[in-house]
């Protein structure tokens, strides 16, 4: 594919690019029809690289037919931005190509490019909220039918291939957005060849010197890699023959690992291209499922495998249908990656679910249906675009474990996922009402990891529990969803309750007075926000002096006119709004708030007590309608973050790092050593305060001394808004 994708690249008129159309897949009446039809609506028009503009089309027609040989899309490629960019409408492209081309034209077009002179900087904030939109766009436009997403993902290889026509920012812009929009949908469907293409050419221009680096060690060592992958592939076909196979039996086929796939394994293991072992892989393509666990037995007797990376996707198949076998092998001083797979299989893993119409099987298999679950059931009408797009990567875009439930039914989660991640993908209800798991056999926290071949059984009790503190333990779209929607819904009804609470304690009434006052000042909406924004307390204060005509009492004469200084108290991080006197500040041991934390007030004998908003004890004092008080935080801005970082084994290294903590005003609120990951190095994981810095900045600071892993914002981790 690469030497066609070079012959992409470089065609600059419309007859080459027809012809090379032509030699993907025959030019039937229709497809000609099209052609003329695109070539006469795009007249006139030009790319920014100055050639016609409809070379575009024609050449996204053709990568189509190449994983497709579907006439239906290669015409829908074709026309795909004829509505959008030309008179033509598509009731027109209906009437002259029928309902399905205009199904996936009308689904293309719905797409709205984010355009090049549209395109925000590329270190600014709303660079996440315009990927997420594109993100969500391009899902719901293809909700009921795939191909859409296909011709979609074809596109933008083309876009990409001819990127250099563009200034640096924009080039810059687009692949931010191929990498983290188009390259995880081309995972998710299965197509690998378009994955790691997107991939490799959006690394090129985000990361060009690491990229660099790569490619000239690459290019440097091509001859002894390339001794090593045929050495090692040689030795695999002798091992073949030896067990029994015939060499017409099977085809071995050896590559050295994609660019971005390197790149990730440097950053992940902190290392040099040097280091990284397993830059060969070899695919071994059979006739048959069963002679793949024959050749795998052949290549573990004769080579030492990795245990620990094996993986069987043909008897666990991945939830995009791919299946072949992982094994990676020990040779001499080498470590290879082995695929053992059919031939179907091979077509699947390279084309996706694309192979259903490359290989005639039709799009309406049951094999479609599965793949498209996933899609179905991501949470669209979700009220955040930024929360949307966290929850589909995750589910989009992940390495695979499979756990098995004691009945044998296996499922397929994140790597690092824990035991409540399983109770969610199992069932909704049993992820809200879940205690405890056991898992082989033991009783285990619901945050456990879990691991390859866990066999997971979750604990139940009637009523549904929230564990709203763990949302950012959990990996999966599907429990993070479910713990939000039961926070948020929890977080609601408190508001209300306490908003209530609040005002009766303000006028001295009950809450039962002071619903009705509001009733009959139709002034109930709002309540919620009672307790959080200060506008909102003020003008019911003001609604129901008015309605109650409350003004015998000196003291009411300051709500008339807005509030004054007597009325702020502020203890340590917090500030009250009172008409009462207030001595002390007391947090309650129950639930242990910590600064930032959604918190409550109770009032009682002039001390102010502080829960968290969703401590259950808290809960039951707000239902019974006990004495509150407005509180804020002071400096409502002060950030909270978990950092963690890989620690060199020298003396000091910690000391240095607090220091550096100290110097950019960070606060440390705790400290945890001695953490092991998956690669074996020791990591150090701290949660911060800071007033000044945010996110982004702590990240540059610390990793230009220090190799940072991982930096999460524990702000609001119970509403995340």
């Amino acid at each position: 594919m690469n030497d066609f994708l070079e012959l992409v690249k470089k065609l600059k008129s419309v007859d080459d690019a027809i012809e090379l159309l032509a030699r993907q897949i025959e030019l039937s009446d229709r497809i000609r029809d099209a052609l003329d039809f695109a070539i006469a609506a795009h007249e006139g028009q030009t790319r920014k690289s100055g050639e016609p503009y409809v070379i575009h089309p024609i050449l996204v027609a053709a990568i189509t037919a190449s994983i497709s040989n579907d006439e239906t899309m290669v015409i829908s490629a074709l026309l795909h931005d004829v509505v959008e960019d030309t008179p033509h409408s598509i009731e027109e492209i209906g009437e002259r190509f029928g309902h399905d081309v205009r199904h996936i034209v009308e689904g293309l077009t719905k797409i709205v490019e984010i355009r090049d002179e549209k395109l925000v900087p590329s270190d600014s904030k709303e660079k996440l909220i315009t990927s997420a939109l594109t993100f969500r766009k391009m899902l719901i436009a293809s909700i009921e039918d795939v191909r859409v997403l296909i011709i979609k993902l074809c596109d933008r290889l083309h876009n990409m291939l001819t990127l250099d026509a563009l200034p640096p920012a924009k080039q810059l812009r687009i692949s931010e957005e191929t990498l983290v929009v188009y390259a995880p949908i081309a995972h998710r469907l299965g197509i690998s060849r378009i994955k790691n293409l997107l991939e490799d050419l959006s690394f090129r221009y985000i990361y060009p010197e690491d990229y660099r680096t790569i490619d000239e060690y690459i290019k440097a060592n091509h001859q002894s890699l390339h001794i090593r992958l045929n050495s090692f592939i040689g030795k695999v076909k002798n091992t073949l023959c030896m067990y029994g196979f015939h060499r017409d039996d099977f085809e071995v086929i050896g590559r050295v690992k994609h660019y971005y796939s390197i790149y990730l394994k440097m950053h992940r293991k902190g290392i040099g291209i040097d280091e990284v072992l397993d830059l060969l892989a070899v695919r071994v393509i059979v006739k048959q499922p069963i002679e793949c666990y024959k050749a795998l037995g052949a290549l573990h007797l004769e080579f030492t495998p990795l245990i620990s990376r094996f993986k069987d996707y043909i008897a666990l198949p991945k939830d995009n249908g791919y299946q072949t076998i992982h094994t990676t092998l020990f040779d001499d001083e080498n470590i290879v990656e082995a695929q053992i797979r059919t031939e179907r299989m091979h077509h699947l893993a390279e084309y996706g679910i694309a192979a259903h119409w490359k290989y005639k099987e039709g799009g309406e298999s049951g094999d479609q249906e599965v793949k498209l679950e996933w899609l179905k059931s991501l949470p669209y009408q979700d009220d955040s675009i930024e929360e949307f797009y966290e929850l589909a990567k995750n589910d989009l875009y992940s390495e695979d474990i499979v756990v098995f439930s004691p009945k044998g039914d296996y499922f397929t989660l994140p790597k690092d996922s824990v035991a409540l991640d399983f109770a969610y993908a199992v069932h909704s209800e049993i992820g809200d009402r879940a205690t405890a798991a056991i898992i082989n056999k033991e009783r285990a926290s619901l945050l456990t990891i879990l691991k390859n071949g866990d066999i997971v059984r979750i604990v139940t009790q009637e009523e549904p529990i929230l564990h709203c503190s763990w949302v950012d333990t959990v990996k999966t779209s599907k429990a993070k969803e479910g713990i939000r929607s039961k926070c948020r819904a929890r977080i609601r009804e408190v508001n209300e309750m306490a908003g209530f609470n609040i005002l009766a304690t303000l006028f001295d009434r009950s809450v039962g007075e002071i619903r009705r006052i509001l009733e009959e000042a139709d002034a109930l909406n709002g309540i919620d926000r009672v307790p959080t924004q200060l506008d909102v307390l003020r003008e019911k204060i003001h609604r129901i002096s008015k309605a109650a005509k409350i003004r015998e009492v000196r003291k009411w004469e300051v709500f008339r006119r807005g509030y004054k200084k007597p009325f702020l108290k502020e203890v340590d991080h917090l500030s009250f709004y009172v008409n009462k006197p207030l001595e002390r500040v007391e947090f309650d041991f129950c639930c242990h708030p910590k600064v930032g934390d959604d918190i409550v007030a109770f009032y009682k004998e002039n001390r102010a007590i502080i829960h968290h908003k969703l401590c259950r004890k808290a809960y039951e004092q707000i239902k019974a309608g006990e004495p509150m008080l407005f509180v804020q935080w002071r400096g409502s801005n002060l950030g909270r973050y978990r950092l963690i970082v890989a620690l060199q084994n020298q003396k000091g290294v910690l000391a240095k790092l607090l220091t550096k903590l100290s110097q950019i005003g960070l606060n440390i609120i705790s400290i945890e050593l001695g953490i092991h990951r998956s690669d074996s190095a020791e990591y150090c994981q701290i949660e911060v305060e800071s007033e000044g810095p945010d996110k982004k900045e702590i990240a540059q600071v610390i990793s230009r001394q220090f190799r940072l892993v991982e930096i999460t914002a524990l702000n609001d981790a119970y509403n995340h808004k």
